[in-house]
């Protein structure tokens, strides 16, 4: 019989895994392969946190293969090049994936499936990273949401799939391909600054069920109110294993749903939503990686400025909650998300950057990177994109960290040199006098910064250019 080629992507796992099912359940042998192909990404291709991700993701999808007899197959290059020299070599007459949904792979699975067809080659996909697709969910003109209310409602009256089971194990090929090694992919750093990435996180299927199940156990009914402390263990983290496809968004949702209703349940699914719009928005919006959906905000005048965006990246702002998240970010390949938001609001609007730095700052440096939800977040803090927070919505990253961070726990972990200053001054530490900075070690402009931009000149700097792109509409 002719083999099929099950073509993984984001989506590193057998179970509710819908283009594994259909190749298993073909009863022809299943030839699994992955391609590394970043360049296909454009800007987009996948930052060094993400690599390192997908070196230890690979490895574990690997070994869930080898469970079900079978084995993953490495190629590096082209796909549809990759998938034609690999239908040739085993004789193939068929090709599975599951879709994806960034603009550069939305046009290659088109063409690709048109390819193949053209070929006598049969070509499906399947979803497994979305509870619902971005055309399942429209406006009663069927028009694309732009706002995350209208768009939740309608989402909550959908009927959702429950995770697909897969019976039996696939055939095994009359002889396997020969494919690359994992280390010949080059996905890990070549200078070691993974550690603090290894000691945080166990990027494997069974870790993401293992931090979904101390959520749901620890974390989960007091979500809603201990998500906005980033020194409490209040949030899942299961962000990088939802874009990686280790855990897929209706096993999560299913789990979650069987728990016993309350205020911090419902917070979490609703979160989970917000994933769904993010992929709506981006599918329907396939521009938006690069240019704002509101487009007025394409004027707006940023002042780019490379010694404050240095200052920003490296956690050195002056503003301890903001460069405690820098640094979080730098050494876990994550951060807090009330945290994301404090610093996202620092840099478009006191420092006047581009959102678009910020964004691909993060999609080099979060283990989490997704374009979807990056791109949402991104545009959300810039006030240009749907539901957007205002821009004249500013945050003060002073009172955001007496706020959210009251006792200075999560500041003194990731900003060491502030260990010893007292909390009385630990969120404007400019303020201390001169002997209180020699006694606790820590002298302003020497062991940490002076704020980059003071606070209500940040503020108003800010107001004065969104007044400008005002006056032109």
């Amino acid at each position: 019989m002719d083999a099929v080629i099950l073509w993984f992507r984001q989506d590193l796992r057998l179970a509710d895994n819908p283009a594994w099912k259909k190749a298993v359940e073909s009863g022809r042998p299943v030839v699994p392969v992955y391609i590394w192909s970043p360049e296909e990404a454009g800007a987009w291709a996948p930052g060094g946190a993400s690599r390192w991700w997908l070196h230890h993701a690979l490895k574990d999808l690997a070994g869930q293969l080898e469970e079900a007899d079978s084995r993953l197959i490495l190629m590096q290059g082209d796909s549809s090049e990759a998938l034609k020299d690999l239908v040739s070599e085993t004789g193939a007459g068929a090709v599975y994936w599951n879709r994806c949904y960034e603009p550069c792979r939305v046009r290659l699975d088109g063409r690709l499936k048109q390819e193949l067809k053209e070929s006598g080659i049969e070509a499906w996909s399947g979803n497994s990273a979305l509870l619902k697709e971005p055309w399942e969910i429209s406006t009663q003109q069927g028009n694309p949401y732009k706002v995350f209310t209208p768009f939740s409602k309608n989402f909550a009256g959908k009927q959702l799939h429950d995770p697909v089971e897969t019976d039996g194990k696939p055939e095994a090929p009359p002889a396997w391909p020969e494919g690359e090694e994992l280390e010949a992919l080059g996905l890990l750093p070549e200078i070691p600054w993974d550690e603090g990435l290894q000691n945080f996180w166990d990027p494997t299927r069974a870790g993401g069920f293992e931090r979904l199940e101390t959520f749901l156990s620890d974390g989960m009914e007091s979500y809603h109110e201990n998500r906005d402390y980033p020194a409490v263990d209040g949030t899942s983290r299961m962000s990088p294993y939802l874009h990686f496809g280790q855990v897929g968004p209706r096993e999560a949702y299913w789990r979650l749903a069987r728990h016993r209703s309350g205020k911090g349940r419902e917070t979490f699914l609703n979160e989970l939503v917000w994933r769904e719009f993010a992929y709506h928005v981006l599918y329907h919006f396939p521009d938006t990686p690069e240019e704002p959906l509101q487009l007025k905000y394409a004027r707006f005048p940023w002042q780019r400025n490379e010694s404050q965006l240095r200052a920003w990246q490296q956690g050195r702002t002056g503003y301890p909650i903001v460069d405690a998240g820098m640094r979080q970010l730098w050494q876990t390949g994550w951060m807090h998300n009330r945290v994301r938001m404090i610093v996202a609001s620092l840099l478009v609007k006191h420092l006047l950057q581009s959102w678009e730095e910020g964004a691909r700052w993060f999609w080099d440096t979060l283990v989490d990177a997704d374009l979807a939800s990056n791109t949402l977040g991104w545009q959300w803090a810039g006030g240009c994109g749907a539901d957007a927070a205002p821009y004249f919505r500013i945050f003060n990253p002073i009172t955001q960290g007496e706020k959210f961070d009251p006792e200075g726990t999560y500041i003194r972990k990731y900003v060491p040199e502030l260990g010893k200053v007292p909390l009385k001054y630990l969120h404007q530490p400019w303020e201390m006098p001169g002997p209180v900075q020699e006694s606790s070690g820590c002298v302003i402009g020497e062991d940490y910064p002076e704020p980059v931009i003071e606070h209500a000149k940040g503020r108003e700097r800010a107001l004065k250019a969104l007044e400008s792109i005002k006056e032109g509409d």
